[in-house]
């Protein structure tokens, strides 16, 4: 199944997201470390951040092909079961891949599991924004070519 542009856009720009958030972590676990908070090992934090970055775009991705193939479905009752479905492995594999950062040694526990909640951050950043915005309704998307609005100050 291909795709369709929405969703590809919203897949990169999530993993646009997750990757300054990588580096937030990053930058917070140095700055942890220089404190004395646990100890900065630069190999283990990009391996567990860039894997578990990995795991967390790609279960975005599965919930963007779910939601384009339950669109095409005309039975509620089996989107419903689609969607559930699909939670349900995403969630388990979720559950598989922070067990597997807090077993394996070589990847830093913290640096691994954060990761899977990046797009939540991203999600919310975007639409505190008013960035993320149904197709039909771009008056909400802050286009310049709208009539400018009031700041929070203004009246």
């Amino acid at each position: 199944m291909n795709l369709q542009p929405a969703s590809r856009k919203e897949i990169r720009r999530v993993g646009a997201g997750v990757l300054v958030c990588d580096g937030i972590l990053i930058a917070a676990l140095f700055l942890l470390s220089l404190v004395g908070v646990g100890t900065f090992s630069p190999l283990r934090i990009l391996l567990g951040a860039a894997l578990g970055s990995g795991v967390a775009v790609a279960n975005f991705a599965v919930l963007c092909v779910t939601v384009q193939t339950a669109a095409q479905t005309d039975d509620p009752k089996a989107m419903k079961r689609k969607f559930q479905l699909s939670y349900n492995i995403r969630l388990f594999l979720q559950a598989l891949w922070v067990l597997a950062a807090y077993l394996i040694p070589w990847i830093h526990f913290v640096a691994g599991a954060a990761p899977i909640l990046f797009p939540n951050v991203v999600i919310f950043y975007l639409q505190a924004r008013g960035k993320l915005v149904a197709p039909g309704n771009p008056s909400a998307a802050g286009d310049a070519e709208l009539e400018e609005r009031p700041g929070p100050f203004e009246v």
